[in-house]
């Protein structure tokens, strides 16, 4: 009995690694983005694009990934998706424009959306009911580890290309330091490739297949399916906890971690130390979630961090809404000290004024100079005109990571991988997948735009409104899943609702 639960984590996990991936495809970009951006003259839509293209294609490889492992089997939609991942990792490293870099990691979005849905499915379906949120949560463990693991080597590589060592001269560590990042991914895209090799199919899936001409009947007609009244409860859930995941802002703290930081003032390498912070606080928590979730249960935990997240959106949009820009003697002379001296001279004209609104301080600033010059040396600029409590801000934001690690993040798969019977759990999935990756895509694309135009503090508030309005959704609607078999919960939640 030991055996066989130790060899059903041991495959868990592997399935898993499929989520270290995608966490480091999609977190990769938050070190990257200000180096293309300065590289290839990015305007803020570009820059939300060249983050969101990624969850683009992601979308269109949940609507398909689902159905296509039904039809395959689980295990080779992974297989394929490592090879993606290898693919994108290359090409993104070589690219020599914006549309290359867009197109590789579109490639990669490919990867990201099968790994997003599969494993949780896979295990889910391996896996005994008393383990099953346990090991469920492995794959968002992953993901976690993953995001975490780009945030170190990105500010590794940041840090090594600064040492000046010959080895680091040599490789031009410092000169395409962007790249470096981007590569790494090749290294563990080849691990999970060779270990998948060695990993047996669902048996679920094996089941379905050897029903033969009946299974085939109803993957084409399980789409039609999931609108009849029996599943309307369940999709509606589904639907629901799909986009409270990203419209709570998840997505456009991570991807934008360092951009975040700089926008406090402390410095380009202190954002990319604070963004370590951020995937080691990802990371202890969402083990706390996986060791809990099957003790207290899926609501208890969704409710305690919808109302971390409201309180910690709030806190950062009374930090920036107090914040003051302010040009003076003292940050003119700190401004001098860097190499574009025209920029600085242009500055000088603000002399004596004070903002007390980002938005407004920008304008500002772009009459100046040229954009890609302003972007250039913006973290320079905020750092020496900006007064705003720092640890509130940090605060704030690890307030919020620990408690969306603790619910959201691993809880919404759990659901997904309960709520759906067999026959409709890979199209449902993929259904309820594509709509949380298209409002993922919606907030990483419109993140830059809404600091410009509506500032941090409108855009953190905005985010704790939506939080308010799901934490009322899961006190009033959402049904306890813990310790149920699959069978038990298809009973509960859909037959008897016919």
């Amino acid at each position: 009995m030991q055996k066989s639960k130790f060899y059903t984590f041991y495959t868990a996990f592997v399935v898993a690694l499929g989520g270290f991936l995608m966490g480091f495809d999609a977190s990769v970009i938050s070190g990257v983005i200000k180096f293309v951006s300065i590289e290839f003259e990015l305007s803020a839509v570009q820059q939300g694009f060249a983050v969101a293209c990624l969850t683009l294609t992601a979308t269109l490889a949940m609507m398909l990934s689902g159905p296509l492992s039904d039809r395959i089997g689980r295990k080779k939609v992974l297989v394929y998706a490592a090879l993606l991942f290898f693919i994108s990792a290359v090409f993104s490293a070589l690219s020599a424009s914006y549309t290359q870099l867009v197109i590789a990691r579109m490639i990669g979005g490919l990867g990201v959306g099968a790994a997003l849905i599969i494993p949780p499915m896979y295990i889910a379906e391996i896996a005994p009911p008393e383990m099953r949120g346990r090991l469920v949560s492995l794959n968002q463990l992953n993901i976690v580890i993953g995001l975490s693991a780009a945030f170190f080597t990105n500010y590794l590589i940041l840090r090594l290309g600064d040492s000046g060592s010959e080895w680091a001269t040599a490789i031009r560590l410092r000169e395409n330091n962007w790249r470096w990042m981007l590569s790494l991914e090749a290294v563990p895209a080849i691990l999970y490739f060779g270990l998948l090799l060695f990993v047996p199919e669902s048996p679920r899936w094996l089941a379905m297949q050897e029903k033969g001409r009946k299974a085939l009947q109803v993957e084409k007609t399980a789409f039609s399916e999931l609108f009849k009244p029996a599943i309307r409860y369940v999709l509606t859930i589904g639907i629901v906890i799909a986009v409270l995941q990203q419209i709570t802002g998840i997505n456009a703290v991570f991807f934008y971690a360092p951009m975040i930081f700089e926008q406090t003032g402390i410095g380009t390498d202190a954002s990319f130390a604070n963004a370590i912070v951020i995937g080691l606080t990802n990371l202890v928590f969402t083990i706390v979630a996986i060791l809990f979730v099957d003790k207290l249960g899926r609501k208890p935990l969704l409710s305690f961090g919808l109302i971390g997240i409201t309180a910690s959106m709030f806190l950062l949009s009374a930090c920036f809404m107090n914040a003051e820009y302010r040009i003076d003697s003292q940050s003119l002379t700190e401004l001098r000290k860097h190499e574009d001296f025209e920029l600085f001279q242009n500055i000088q004209q603000l002399e004596g004024t004070v903002f007390t609104s980002d938005v407004a301080f920008k304008r500002a600033l772009a009459g100046l100079a040229d954009p890609s010059v302003i972007r250039k040396y913006e973290g320079e600029i905020l750092t020496s005109t900006i007064t705003i409590n720092e640890w509130l801000v940090l605060i704030g934001i690890i307030g919020f990571i620990a408690s969306f690690a603790v619910s959201l993040g691993p809880v919404m798969w759990i659901l997904f991988s309960e709520l759906f019977p067999d026959r409709l759990r890979g199209i449902a999935i993929s259904f309820v997948g594509v709509i949380n990756s298209a409002v993922s895509f919606l907030v990483q694309q419109l993140f830059p735009w809404e600091l410009s135009r509506i500032g941090s503090s409108g855009t953190y508030f905005i985010y704790g409104i939506f939080a308010v309005a799901g934490l009322v959704f899961v006190w009033t609607k959402l049904p306890e899943t813990k310790g149920k078999s699959l069978e038990e919960l298809e009973e509960t939640l859909t037959k008897n609702r016919k």
